[in-house]
This record gives structure tokens, C-alpha cells and sequence, in this order.
């Protein structure tokens, strides 16, 4: 399904459009071929009049009779085709200057330019040429405030913010490049930057370039001509990927939608006491009072909120030497000040500290471990079915993708392991020994019931096609035979895996009932068409000689016998067709149905000898689940069958006396001609 190509991705009162993202375009064909253009600019400067010109969008534009005002509202998402299965995703922004706001209310303005620029390989600025040196220029103050929260929230990843030039003047184009330069320059050195970030140059976050357009009122068609050249710069390259080579943090097409409402989820979020008379009264408490503050502190660290965030994204690297100074300045806080007081309690206090604190950063600890295990299990899907491909033997690939996988998720864990935490990450390691083992046991299994599937289904098939005397046994005697093959295969190759005992005999088990059902399912299948069945039998056999070719009745045929020799076959094929017959008692149902119907090809007859024998609901050593038609049901498919086959044996005998009479006539005028 196509989906909708333009919405409203947050309203004006900053809320995710969840349901719209669900009916939006289709994005997951593109995996990560994609890019994100985002346009942000003075209100009513022809941001959504470019982004349609270039893009081919159909965003909202300003009815210049109406005069200046507020076109677009809050977030707007749309999608460009782009070229070779690749797509274009355009983010068009409220006017950052807009009168419909007020001066005090810059803070959804302020957070979607942020948003534009935590999603986007290329930011379009859009600003007058005119504006150029004065204060408002291309949002100078908001991209100031951007540049500070953007290094708070974001790892540096290069993108590129283009400037564009609109009602472009006389003045060189090179001039205006190099006077918007500064001012980026200016902005981004003014701005207090963390002490990661210190040393962090403007070229490292982005590429800065500048453009020209001319008037789209008055010399439209001249705009429209820079735009296509413009088009052919920029969209071929953004298709490609050129514009986000630095974006380690990508996602795929399909998880554009979650991550741009997690990002817009973070954005939108961002004493001393009387003396006692006893002093180990006054030591306690005192040390109390100096851990609770230490440790609300910890809570409060800017560093732990940074290091809190990154783990919910993905596993953080080096996160035990990251959180090591941060708990140590927790706990330097409390031996500052709690150095004065008891020696015991002092220690006592500060052991409790130690455990709170470690409590307290378990869950990210344990989150990080949980997205190794989940990302180890993934690598080694990855890599098993690699090896596979590459003609690898089920137990070697199995073998080493686990000892290379587990090799690297045991350091994973040691580097996020916490010092003096004395965490045991043994049992996380166990889990992902098991959930391995687990996977190619159902990998084994797969591939066993794969092979059942082809060893059997057709097989099977064509023996109850044939519904000969020896079917069932010949279809007992193979599936014994490919179930102990597939066991044979399954314990030699499971042979590698750390599996008990138990779990081992539980999958010969299932395997063994899988082979069965593929067994009971063509029986089932074939018992649906048996009196279809049971006549094409009968005509075979009545109407063909056993050279297969048409009978011609000519009277002096033993028809009984043909009649006798087609029924006994059809009855045959309706004792296979009657109950799946893979326990050997079960082949009493042939003698039975033989000995109450066999013999009696007129329908008078059948009706007032044949009752008894089969008037049952269940057949004798045959259980429920395994019975496919019951006694009753067989003899009334047999009267159905011999209602229907009544014409065929009528019209035969009448053609055989008529041929014979004939021929008694022609051999009596032949006589009398002599």
C-alpha cells in the first residue's frame, strides 16, 4: 500500500503524529537508502514554495493576496521518489519569526529546529538576501541556542547546513558565502561547549554552503531554472548517501518513524543538623544526611544523563571507565565531608553509599548487557547462516560462529563491567549459550522436518494414490526409516551444542510427530476426494482391459468377473483411504470392509444383508483421531459409490447382450444363406 505523502509530523502544540507516521508512505523498501532534507527560515520566506519546486512536494503555500502570515504550521512531513529504490524524506518548519506566536513562545521553534537538525543529512536555511549582516540573518539567534543543545544531546555527526540566498542582489555570490561563513563561525566559537567538545571544530559537525536564487515572483521562470540546477546538485548525491557518510546514528526507512519520535521524546523532555549529646548519634546521622546529598548529586550529574540516554539507544562503549569517575565524584563528595565524623561510621556509611549507588546504575548496566546478548544472538544468526552459504558443515559453522560470538560479547561485557561492582556476568553469559543452543537446535530441527517434508509428501502421496494391498505397511516401513534417519542427523549434529540430555529427547520426540503428521496430513488430504476416487478406479479397471485399452462388450466377456475385479479394487483403495493406518492392528479394516461388502454389486442386496458388520461410529483397534471415514460413513459411501456405478455396469451388459444377439442373428442369417 502506496500511503499518504504529505503530514502533519508534530502540530503546533508539539505532539507526535504517531497514527499518521502508520499511514504514511511505504518506507521500508528503501532500507537505508534514503535521505532527510529539512528547511527552517523567516515566516513566509517561500520555504514550502522551494521544497515544492524542488522536491515535487505539495506542501501548504502563502496566498501572496492575502498578504504575509503563517503558512505553515508546526512539523510537516513529505516524500520525494528519489532515484533507484531510494527515497527523499522533506521536513518543512514553521516560520521561526512568525507574529502568531509572540516573542515569549520560541520554545517549539527553538526544539523543531533542533529536531530538523538531529534527523537531517542537509538543513536548508532559508533567508533574505537583504537580511544579510543584520542580527536575524538565517536564524542567527535560534542556531545559536541549536548548536549548544545539539553537542549536549548528540554524538558530532557531519551534516550540511546550505544557506539559501533568496531575491539574490548584484553582489557576488562568493561575497555573501563568505560573510554568512563568519557568522556561522562567530555563532558556533561563542557557544559554551562541554569539555568533550572543547577542541570540537565547526567542520566536524557541519558543512556549511551557501546558494543564490533569484525573485520566484518576478523572475519565475529564471527561479525555476537555479532550482532544477539546485535539483541535480543536490538530490542524485542525497539519494546516494554522500550527505550522511557521517551518520553512525542511521536508521533504516522503516525505523525512521521510532526513531524521529524517540528523538522528539528527548528534546521535548530535557544542612547541618543540631548536635546531639552523643556524638556517634551525631556521626550517624550527620553521615546520613552527607550520603543522601552525594548521592542526589550522582542523580543529578549531567555526565550520568548524558551516559543514561546513550545506553537507551544501543550498548555504549567503554561504559565502566565512562561511569568510574562519576561515581568516584559521588563518593570524593562524601569523604570530604563526612571526614570529620567517626572513623566507623563514617565507613559504615560510605559502604551503604557504595551499594545505593551501584543499585542505582544496575538497571543501565544490566540494559547495556541485555542489548549485547540481544545483538550477540543477532550476529550469530547472521553469521551461522553465512557459513551455511559459503558450504560450511552445519556442526563447523555452528561450532565457530559460537566461539567467535561469544568470545566478543565476553568483551563486551568486561568492558562494561563496573569496578568493585563484584557484578557476575557468568549467568549473562550462560543465557547466551543456552538462547545459541536453543536456536540451532531449532535450526537442526527445521532442517530435519524440511528434509521429512520432501522425503515423505510426495512419496506417501502416490502410494495412496495406488491404494494397493501393501500401502500402508510400505508407507509404515519408510516413515520408520526417514524418522531414524533424521534422528541419526539430528544427534550428530546437535553433538556440538552444550544440550541436555532432556532437551534432546524432546526433539527426537517432535521430530518423530512431525514426520507422522506430514504422514496423517496426506492421508487426511487424500481421504476428502475417496469416493471420486473410488470411481475413477472403478472405471479404469471396467472400462479398460489390462492393456489399457478400451473395452468393446461384445457378450461373450465374463463381465461378472471384470464388475467383481473393478469393486474389490475400489473397496481396496477405500480401506486405505479409511483411517490413517500406522499402527500394524490397523490393518484389520481391509478384511472387515471386504468381508461385509465384497460380492454384492446389486443394491437390494447390499441393503438387506450388509448392516450389521458395519454398523459402528469407530473402527476396532483404530483410534478417534486417526479415523477418517467411520464404518457408517463406509457403507454409505459404498451405496452412494454403487448408485453411481450402476448405470455404467447396466449400459455395459445391455451393449454386450445387444452386441451377442446381434451376432447370433447375423451368424443365424449367414446359416439360412448357405
Amino acid at each position: 500500500m502506496a500511503g499518504k505523502l504529505l503530514i502533519q509530523l508534530i502540530d503546533e502544540d508539539g505532539r507526535f503524529n504517531v497514527t499518521g507516521m502508520q499511514d504514511f508512505a511505504n518506507l521500508g523498501e528503501h532500507g537505508i537508502s534514503y535521505g532527510v532534507v529539512s528547511i527552517f527560515g523567516p515566516q513566509s520566506s517561500g520555504k514550502s514554495t522551494l521544497l515544492n519546486n524542488l522536491f515535487e512536494t505539495k506542501f501548504k503555500e502563502m496566498d501572496a493576496s492575502i498578504g504575509r502570515s503563517q503558512t505553515t504550521k508546526g512539523i510537516w512531513l513529505a516524500k520525494h521518489a528519489g532515484i533507484n529504490k531510494s527515497c527523499i524524506l522533506v521536513i518543512d518548519l514553521e516560520g521561526s519569526d512568525g507574529k502568531e506566536r509572540g516573542e515569549d513562545d520560541v520554545c517549539l521553534e527553538k526544539q523543531s529546529a533542533l529536531f530538523a537538525l538531529a534527523v537531517s543529512d542537509i538543513v536548508l536555511i532559508n533567508m533574505w538576501c537583504n537580511d544579510i549582516g543584520r542580527h536575524q540573518a538565517g536564524s542567527r539567534p535560534l542556531l545559536k541556542t541549536i548548536f549548544q543543545v545539539m553537542m549536549r544531546l548528540f554524538q558530532p555527526r557531519r551534516i550540511t547546513l546550505l544557506f539559501v540566498i533568496r531575491d539574490k542582489s548584484a553582489t557576488p555570490l562568493d561575497k555573501l558565502t563568505a560573510l554568512i561563513r563568519t557568522d556561522i563561525r562567530e555563532i558556533f566559537d561563542s557557544v559554551i561547549k562541554p569539555e568533550a567538545h572543547k577542541k570540537t571544530a565547526l567542520t566536524e559537525f557541519f558543512n556549511v554552503e551557501v546558494i543564490a536564487l533569484s525573485n520566484y515572483e518576478d523572475k519565475k521562470e529564471l527561479f525555476k531554472d537555479e532550482v532544477v540546477s539546485l535539483k541535480q546538485r543536490y538530490i542524485d548525491s542525497i539519494a546516494s548517501g554522500v550527505h550522511s557518510e557521517g551518520r553512525r546514528d542511521r536508521v533504516p526507512a522503516s525505523a525512521f518513524s521510532l526513531s524521529a519520535q524517540e528523538i522528539w521524546k528527548v528534546i521535548k523532555e530535557n544542612k547541618d543538623l543540631n548536635l546531639a549529646s552523643n556524638k556517634i548519634l551525631v556521626a550517624r546521622a550527620r553521615c546520613e544526611d552527607i550520603s543522601n546529598e552525594s548521592f542526589a548529586h550522582l542523580v543529578g550529574n549531567e555526565d550520568w544523563h548524558q551516559l543514561q540516554e546513550a545506553v537507551q539507544s544501543g550498548p555504549v562503549k567503554g561504559f565502566g571507565k565512562k561511569i568510574k569517575p562519576i561515581i568516584s565524584k559521588c563518593l570524593s563528595e562524601y569523604d570530604a565531608e563526612a571526614v570529620y565524623f567517626d572513623e566507623g561510621i563514617r565507613t559504615e556509611k560510605r559502604q551503604l553509599l557504595e551499594a545505593k549507588v551501584l543499585q542505582f546504575i544496575t538497571p543501565a548496566y544490566q540494559n547495556i548487557l541485555a542489548q549485547l546478548h540481544s545483538g550477540a544472538l543477532d550476529n550469530f544468526k547472521k553469521a551461522f547462516h553465512e557459513a551455511l552459504n559459503q558450504g560450511k558443515q552445519f556442526v563447523v559453522a555452528a561450532r565457530d560462529c559460537s566461539k567467535y560470538v561469544m568470545s566478543v560479547f565476553g568483551e563486551g561485557c568486561s568492558d562494561a563491567a563496573i569496578e568493585n561492582s563484584n557484578y557476575d556476568s557468568s549467568q549473562v553469559l550462560d543465557r547466551l549459550g543456552n538462547d545459541i543452543g536453543a536456536y540451532v537446535a531449532s535450526e537442526i530441527t527445521s532442517f530435519n522436518e524440511a528434509k521429512l517434508d520432501m522425503a515423505l509428501s510426495a512419496p506417501v502421496k502416490a502410494l495412496l494414490d495406488e491404494a494397493g494391498d501393501n500401502t500402508w505397511p510400505t508407507i509404515r516401513n519408510m516413515l520408520r526409516e526417514q524418522t531414524k534417519s533424521a534422528s541419526s542427523r539430528i544427534v550428530t549434529d546437535i553433538s556440538c551444542l552444550d544440550v541436555d540430555q532432556k532437551t534432546i529427547d524432546q526433539i527426537l520426540s517432535d521430530i518423530e510427530r512431525y514426520a507422522r503428521s506430514v504422514v496423517e496430513a496426506k492421508a487426511t488430504e487424500a481421504s476428502k476426494e475417496v469416493l471420486s476416487r473410488m470411481k475413477d478406479r472403478f472405471s479404469e479397471l471396467f472400462n479398460y482391459d489390462s492393456n489399457s485399452k478400451p473395452r468393446t462388450w461384445t457378450g461373450n466377456e465374463d463381465i461378472e468377473a471384470i464388475i467383481n475385479t473393478a469393486l474389490s479394487a475400489s473397496l481396496r483403495l477405500l480401506s486405505v483411504m479409511t483411517a490413517i493406518q500406522l499402527d500394524d492392528d490397523a490393518d484389520s479394516i481391509a478384511d472387515t470392509l471386504s468381508s461385509a461388502l465384497l460380492g454384492f454389486s446389486d443394491c437390494a442386496t447390499y441393503e438387506t444383508t450388509l448392516i450389521d458388520p458395519l454398523a459402528s461410529s469407530t473402527w476396532e483397534k483404530v483410534s478417534s483421531t486417526n479415523t477418517l471415514k467411520t464404518p457408517i460413513e463406509c457403507k454409505a459411501l459404498w451405496k452412494l459409490f454403487q448408485e453411481e456405478i450402476k448405470h455404467t455396469i447396466n449400459q455395459a451388459k445391455s451393449i454386450a447382450a445387444q452386441t451377442k444377439a446381434i451376432a447370433a442373428l447375423e451368424n443365424a442369417i449367414a446359416a439360412q444363406t448357405e
